[in-house]
């Protein structure tokens, strides 16, 4: 993975019921809905490997069926996160980097930590917790996104520390998490979660303009100027990044819909 100023828009996991016969073809077998989704999205965050450790052999499966440019981001295991001393964590940080995923080669990218919202700001413990996470596993390099969603990161102290240790916080779009808008790495990672099944494209077309316009300006450097910061202060360096944009959660049913659509928006017209 770069950090060429590319744009990817994507959604979480391929298998859900509902893209049957819409977002898929009829009569698509589930083995191959990973090819057609990784054909028409340029990114996918998986959601499985939160829940349990998966075999070198079914990373390697993954990677074998998308093509070149592909990205996948991957949701840490949950007893990572899910502790009450973050930084007793290290043996379940090691298990879950050591369970095969570099087996996706190029096509391994960012990992993604995502915290409860009973879990509170504690600097000390968090920085223990920021120490565990390696740089390069397998030669590979390595990107960390974390994901608070408690009202006491919304403090410029965790802001410092993300970019102390080069970690995306993550933009999280959404009723109840905090949004934190704050550039602290290399690349940015963005989960828009205010979705409808009732709108086609799971986000109104004017809203998929302005996110649009977010993630180019993300790309090229800069950081949107209609989005909270907790540090707003400190200026991230002008140099291209590379934008993940995941649309999750709310608005499931049409989540491929919006992604297609928000990829076309961000590419260069010809």
């Amino acid at each position: 993975m770069s950090a060429s100023g590319t744009i990817r828009t994507g959604i979480g996991g391929w298998t859900f019921e509902p893209w049957e016969g819409s977002f898929y073809p009829e009569k698509l077998v589930k083995k191959r809905q990973l090819e057609f989704a990784s054909r028409e999205l340029t990114t996918i965050e998986v959601n499985g490997t939160y829940y349990g450790s998966q075999k070198p052999e079914t990373f390697a499966k993954w990677a074998s069926e998308v093509p070149d440019g592909f990205i996948f981001s991957l949701k840490a295991s949950r007893f990572t996160t899910n502790r009450k001393v973050l930084a007793d964590g290290g043996e379940s940080v090691q298990k879950f980097l050591t369970q095969g995923l570099t087996e996706l080669g190029e096509h391994l990218g960012p990992i993604l930590w995502q915290f409860a919202p009973t879990k509170a700001f504690d600097p000390e413990d968090f920085e223990g917790f920021l120490k565990l996470l390696p740089e390069k596993q397998d030669g590979l390099t390595l990107k960390h996104a974390l994901e608070v969603r408690n009202e006491s990161f919304m403090a410029p102290e965790f802001a410092a520390l993300a970019r102390k240790y080069n970690a995306a916080v993550v933009y999280a779009h959404h009723a109840e998490y905090p949004e934190i808008a704050d550039v602290t790495a290399d690349f940015v990672y963005a989960r828009l979660q205010k979705g409808s099944d009732d709108i086609e494209t799971c986000y109104p077309p004017k809203a998929l303009d302005e996110w649009a316009e977010r993630l180019k300006a993300w790309a090229a450097g800069g950081e949107p100027s209609d989005l909270p910061k907790i540090d707003p202060d400190t200026k991230p360096a002008k140099k291209p990044r590379d934008v993940f944009a995941f649309f999750i959660t709310s608005g499931k049913v049409n989540a491929p819909n919006g992604a297609r659509e928000l990829q076309k928006r961000t590419q260069p017209r010809a």
